[in-house]
């Protein structure tokens, strides 16, 4: 058995056999063991654009303002081992002493904490989603550490231009009501990759 923590309601993580999905309703901040852990903590007040609001301009929201879920779920890998993952250059890293990832240098060691860049888009995401893990206690499996080709959207690609296109990314010609979700989703591939990650911890 293992938790995933933080992760989304009626998402890839539930229905899983071997799996207790810990979604916003059950707060993974209350999560005490005894399993293993894959953990998404919320990444909204970590990246590029964390103290900005989109109408409202930067300075709106504080650096790490998460309610502390990053720094539970940090507790919770280094009590019981797993794996957990953010987008790269998440400035959780440098806020917590964590060591910074190197593209293509696959798994960096820390004492007890391991770390790498990969890119989802190789495992089944539609854009390159380039992502950051932490692991703790756990076998660190061979990963395709390269970076991945260029993805443009072939609408942004009509309606802008290749410069303009190759700019904004996959990721910004995602609109709609779902759009969130789909941006964030984490591809089955990739998923299984953690948990099994995560079943290794003694």
């Amino acid at each position: 058995m293992i938790a995933a923590l933080y992760v989304e309601t009626g998402g890839c993580y539930f229905g899983l056999p071997g799996v207790d999905p810990w979604d916003e309703t059950r707060d993974a901040r209350f999560y005490r063991g005894p399993w293993p852990v894959v953990g998404h903590p919320d990444c909204k007040r970590w990246g590029q654009y964390a103290t900005s609001h989109p109408i409202l301009g930067p300075g709106v929201y504080k650096l790490g303002d998460d309610g502390g879920c990053f720094a539970s779920f940090l507790v919770s890998l280094a009590l019981y081992g797993g794996v957990g993952e953010h987008p790269a250059r998440s400035k959780a890293w440098k806020q917590f002493g964590l060591p910074r990832p190197v593209q293509g240098e696959g798994w960096i060691r820390q004492g007890a904490l391991a770390v790498c860049h990969v890119e989802q888009g190789h495992y089944g995401h539609f854009a390159n989603k380039p992502s950051w893990l932490v692991a703790c206690g756990v076998e660190l499996p061979e990963l395709d550490w390269s970076k991945g080709e260029q993805r443009i959207h072939p609408v942004a690609l009509a309606k802008h231009g290749y410069e303009k296109a190759r700019r904004i990314g996959m990721m910004a010609m995602v609109g709609g009501k779902d759009k969130t979700k789909i941006r964030n989703a984490t591809p089955p591939e990739f998923r299984d990759i953690l948990i099994q990650m995560a079943r290794t911890a003694a």
